[in-house]
């Protein structure tokens, strides 16, 4: 469980350290290889195992001037965090966009950008808020 800071100061739910191990339990078991609904499966088990409140093919709602316009759906919701899994060779530009875009209109403070496709799991934290995209 993280400390609920990033290493560069920013607030986090200690979800997103659990989220992070479930993760990487799941690539050090199944490794890089396989469809992005594979690695959704085997993180809701995952999930399901360490506790963790999830939901699955969750729809977000999507706000324009504090207006609801629109949903969306995301892979994972979890303990408030929006999770977006990948299963390719690295992130390309348009999935932080879009992640990033998710945050945004719906409001929710935090998101985990993961892709299982790589050697190594890749992690990327996003923030909503006008200071930092990124950590």
């Amino acid at each position: 469980m993280s400390s609920g800071r990033s290493y560069k100061g920013y607030d986090f739910d200690d979800g997103t350290g659990a989220i992070i191990g479930a993760c990487i339990e799941v690539h050090k078991t199944l490794g890089p290889g396989f469809r992005e609904i594979t690695y959704q499966r085997a993180l809701a088990l995952e999930l399901e195992a360490k506790g963790l409140d999830y939901g699955r093919e969750e729809k977000i709602p999507i706000y324009y001037k504090d207006r609801r316009i629109d949903t969306r759906r995301v892979d994972f919701i979890v303990e408030g965090c929006i999770v977006e899994i990948k299963a390719k060779r690295e992130f390309d530009p348009e999935d932080y966009i879009q992640a990033l875009s998710y945050l945004k209109a719906s409001g929710y403070p935090v998101g985990l950008l993961i892709n299982f496709g790589s050697k190594k799991a890749e992690f990327k934290r996003l923030v909503n808020s006008a200071g930092s995209d990124t950590t």
